[in-house]
């Protein structure tokens, strides 16, 4: 399959590519701009974040709408958003080889995050508390993978509580249009990731 890319400057001034740091019901937490990641420091450096595809975007208000409905003051807290092609090879570099790798999209057939239209996301209450749902963001456990969660729960490793929170996330976020994956609670994607590799721009 042949990819069509656009570099992360050009996105910049793109109008299919827009900000969401001021949309309402978002918190920006983006780990990759930070140190809390399983790499442990900075991977975005002067790129910001908190960029998505216009039709993620809108799907995502839809999702913040859905939250604040069933819990009033509610956010969601988003982890990571637009991912540079660039910064998907380093982590693919430190993961390939190992049994982590099947937790990281390959830079070849490009991560649906490099075209804008991923979203790594968790909640957050009304006092800006982020919830416990079981593990942390990049948790390269069973724990961290919905296709676990009910023996998790039987083995005492989950409990209800925070398989609620999962459950409430994963419907907020699936009423607007995302759909989750098997091996990560925090990872939405907004279409068909065939038809994304297919048809949209992959972000360097």
């Amino acid at each position: 399959m042949h990819i069509t890319t656009i570099q992360l400057e050009d996105v910049l001034t793109h109008p299919e590519y827009i900000s969401i740091h001021q949309m309402p019901g978002i918190h920006l937490d983006l780990r990759y701009a930070g140190e809390d990641n399983f790499i442990g420091h900075n991977l975005y450096g002067d790129f910001d974040g908190g960029l998505l595809h216009s039709q993620a975007a809108s799907q995502l208000a839809r999702a913040a709408n859905r939250l604040q409905a069933e819990r009033p003051g509610w956010r969601l807290r988003v982890l990571d958003a637009l991912r540079p092609g660039r910064v998907q090879r380093l982590l693919w570099d430190r993961v390939k080889g190992t049994p982590q790798h099947i937790y990281v999209a390959d830079p070849a057939r490009g991560s649906i995050h490099s075209f804008g239209m991923a979203v790594d996301v968790t909640l957050e209450d009304e006092c800006g508390q982020e919830q416990d749902l079981g593990t942390r963001f990049d948790d390269f456990t069973l724990l961290a993978q919905p296709a676990q969660e009910r023996q998790m729960l039987q083995a005492g490793l989950l409990d209800h509580q925070q398989l609620e929170l999962r459950e409430l996330l994963r419907d907020c976020m699936q009423q607007a249009g995302f759909h989750g994956i098997a091996s990560e609670w925090w990872h939405f994607e907004a279409a068909d990731s065939g038809w994304i590799r297919a048809n949209m721009l992959l972000v360097e």
